[in-house]
């Protein structure tokens, strides 16, 4: 019969005592927090570094102005002069005007941009398109063309004498200036949603694929149809991704600058001061007035926050309001 020894736990080495069950812990979440730390410094390095000091340097620049005495001969020498760039960027009509023109620009693009992306993303997850790969990458490619390259494609498609599009309207006895008065800005909305409008599909497509199947399946046990099913199934079920790209596209169209600035080169519709980024452009490099283009980005950005929050505060207000039902 074999005997059984068991062997007793050793013993604390004389003068220790075991660590305190609360010090342990203290030196986990220390730990945790050091890898925390190590992981997130490259976010706030970023962050400090393409976001923070630009407009602390912006916020800065829009308090001082340059001063000239001597009437106007002697030395210039930089001076506060406190809200006077704002004043004077709240009240001029051209930055005004810019702003509404930005503002009609995003009510045409951002429901195209949303329902149209939206609505390629349900056609390609619903099965109906074959070569589903060849699809969404014919579809994304516009996306890797930068932007600069993709206005001025479409400014030679744009430009009448060059344009093979006019010169085809024109064998039709149809007389169209893409870049009238009426028609510039639905050509820039053209040129977004060419650029833009695969990479939202992709985001939409990928959000689709992780609707579950069988609530998808629940809703053809019941008797929906495939457009039924994508608009009261697959539709609510990726509002977050909606939300998402509705705000991205929000932001996106507020910066509205490549597309009218080269446009301009061809349309004198196109002012150079056309959008609020074109109206800093031009009060920083070619009126040399820094103060004045500091507050019109400071104002240009506290526009972008404000309808930022407001989206953001709907959203939850609605997600609030179905959860009470």
């Amino acid at each position: 019969m074999a005997a059984t020894t068991q062997h007793a736990p050793p013993a604390a080495l004389p003068g220790t005592a075991p660590a305190p069950a609360h010090r342990t812990r203290k030196a986990a979440r220390r730990r945790q927090l050091g890898a925390c730390g190590v992981l997130m410094a490259p976010f706030f390095a970023l962050l400090v570094t393409v976001f923070l000091i630009p407009v602390g340097t912006a916020v800065y620049l829009s308090f001082y102005g340059d001063d000239h005495p001597g009437l106007g001969f002697g030395a210039a020498r930089t001076i506060f002069v406190g809200f006077r760039s704002y004043t004077a960027v709240l009240t001029d009509p051209t930055f005004l005007s810019g702003l509404g023109t930005v503002a009609l620009y995003c009510l045409v693009y951002i429901p195209l941009m949303v329902i149209g992306s939206l609505a390629l993303a349900l056609l390609l997850d619903s099965g109906v398109v074959r070569l589903r790969a060849s699809a969404q990458l014919g579809l994304f490619l516009p996306h890797a063309v930068p932007g600069i390259i993709a206005a001025l494609i479409w400014l030679y498609l744009y430009t009448p004498g060059i344009s093979p599009v006019v010169e085809l309207f024109a064998k039709a006895d149809i007389t169209i200036d893409f870049l009238g008065l009426h028609t510039v800005l639905p050509s820039i909305v053209n040129i977004a949603l060419w650029s833009n409008l695969g990479y939202n599909m992709v985001v939409f497509y990928a959000a689709l694929q992780a609707v579950p199947r069988e609530v998808i399946e629940a809703s053809v046990v019941d008797g929906a149809g495939p457009v039924r099913t994508a608009l009261q199934v697959k539709t609510p079920l990726v509002r977050a991704s909606i939300v998402m790209v509705a705000m991205f596209t929000l932001i996106w169209g507020l910066q509205l600058f490549t597309e009218p600035m080269l446009l301009s080169q061809s349309s004198p519709m196109i002012s150079s001061r056309f959008s609020p980024s074109m109206y800093i452009y031009d009060a920083a490099f070619t009126r040399n007035n820094y103060s004045l283009a500091a507050a019109a980005s400071v104002v240009l950005l506290l526009c972008t926050i404000a309808l930022s929050y407001a989206v953001t505060r709907w959203t939850s207000r609605l997600d609030r309001t179905e959860e009470a039902r």
